[in-house]
């Protein structure tokens, strides 16, 4: 479902060249929950975000389901983006003044269906939000907000989640929550990649790789 050979992403600015990425290689399969496990400023974001079609790398090639999403156009690459990959941010990024229904639907945008509304309360009523549809995010617990981000993610049934420390905000209670639904996602065939500094988010994985300055060393 993802492979990325000898990715390799440089930083330039003020004088400095950061090598965030270092040739880093790695695959997950339809099934798998992987996590990359390494402390703030090893290049796991940056892993995540050129493995997503969101940066492109200097060097190295990313395949999702075998395509390359560089190979396309702006437009195109977000296309591809919002029907093949769902991403689970620590921040969120809902839209302050949308509710919850309307930002699970956010990525019909990109990729419309005419089933995106139901498949949106379906969604809802999976992560236990079925009563929170019309509020905004500011009345909901960081836990329901997250989770609203998680079902944004599943809303075009992709078969990639990549998750950038999601359970960074919440409390152990809500880190379960989310972490279940993500193992959940992975033994349904979905390929899940998870970056993570938190050991008990790395525990809900099937595999897990260390990283460090930029490399993967285990």
């Amino acid at each position: 479902m993802l492979r990325v050979e000898n990715l390799t992403k440089h930083y330039r600015g003020a004088g400095k060249n950061v090598r965030a990425l270092d040739a880093v290689s790695l695959a997950v399969g339809p099934g798998e929950f992987v996590a990359v496990q390494g402390p703030s400023g090893c290049g796991k974001t940056t892993l995540l975000l050129a493995a997503g079609g969101l940066l492109r790398p200097d060097a190295g090639r990313v395949a999702i389901a075998g395509e390359d999403p560089y190979a396309f156009s702006p437009e195109a690459r977000a296309r591809f983006r919002a029907s093949r990959v769902g991403f689970v941010f620590q921040q969120f990024h809902l839209v302050p003044y949308l509710t919850v229904l309307d930002n699970i639907l956010a990525p019909s945008l990109a990729s419309p269906s005419a089933n995106a509304p139901a498949r949106a309360r379906e969604l809802m009523a999976h992560v236990g939000l079925a009563d929170r549809a019309a509020h905004v995010p500011a009345e909901l617990s960081t836990g329901e907000r997250q989770r609203v981000a998680l079902a944004r993610a599943l809303l075009n049934c992709p078969g990639l989640l990549l998750a950038d420390e999601p359970t960074g905000n919440l409390d152990p209670a809500s880190a379960k929550v989310v972490l279940g639904h993500l193992a959940e996602f992975a033994a349904a065939g979905g390929a899940v990649l998870l970056v993570t500094h938190d050991p008990l988010a790395a525990e809900y994985a099937g595999r897990a790789v260390k990283m460090a300055c930029g490399r993967l060393v285990d």
